[in-house]
C-alpha cells in the first residue's frame, strides 16, 4: 500500500488533529522525557496558534506524522515528529514551512534536550540566551532563533519543489 505525506495548514481556531497532536506529544514525553505540558495548556495553545501538519495519507486512512504550532510572530510553540518518522526530513520540512510564512523564527528548547538542540542547530538556529527555571519543573531553556546565515533560504527553495 502506498502512502504520501502531505503538508496541511491548520488555521488558528481550528482543532483539527488536536487529539492526534496531543497523543504524539505524549508518546514523545513518555519515551524521551520532554515536551511536558498540561493537556489544557496544550490544547488551548494549539487552537490559538496556526499549525503546520504533516499527514501521511493512504487510500483509507490519515496519520499525523509531525506538526509545528506557531504564534503570529513566528515563535514555534510546539514541534514534534513521530520517532519512527525521524531522519526523513520531516522536521526540516515543518521548519521550512514556518520560515516561508514568518520573517523571524524562534523557539525555546530545554537545555537537556540534546536531540532537539542538535536538530535546531543543524538547520541554523542560534542560541540567543539561556533562561533559568523556564519550565514548570524549573528546567532551564535556551531561547533559539533561526540565524540570518541559516538554511532558511535553502530549506524554503528545497521544499517548494
Amino acid at each position: 500500500m502506498s502512502a504520501t505525506v502531505e503538508l496541511r495548514v491548520i488555521e488558528q481556531g481550528d482543532d483539527a488533529f488536536v487529539e492526534d497532536a496531543w497523543a504524539l506529544k505524549e508518546a514523545i514525553r513518555r519515551e524521551e522525557g520532554v515536551l511536558r505540558q498540561r493537556r489544557g495548556f496544550f490544547t488551548d495553545a494549539y487552537t490559538r496558534s496556526r499549525s503546520v501538519a504533516l499527514i501521511e495519507r493512504t487510500l483509507d486512512d490519515e496519520r499525523l506524522v509531525g506538526f509545528a504550532s506557531v504564534r503570529r510572530d513566528g515563535y514555534i510553540l510546539f514541534l514534534a515528529v513521530a520517532p519512527d518518522e525521524r531522519g526523513d526530513g520531516h522536521g526540516k520540512r515543518l521548519v521550512a514551512a514556518v520560515a516561508e510564512e514568518y520573517g523571524t523564527v524562534t523557539c525555546h528548547a530545554r537545555t537537556s534536550n540534546q536531540n532537539a538542540l542538535d536538530f535546531y542547530r543543524n538547520i541554523g538556529f542560534e542560541t540567543v540566551r539561556t533562561i533559568e527555571n523556564y519550565y514548570e519543573d524549573y528546567g532551564d531553556a535556551y531561547y533559539l532563533r533561526l540565524g540570518e546565515d541559516s538554511f532558511t533560504e535553502k530549506l524554503s527553495r528545497f521544499f517548494r519543489r
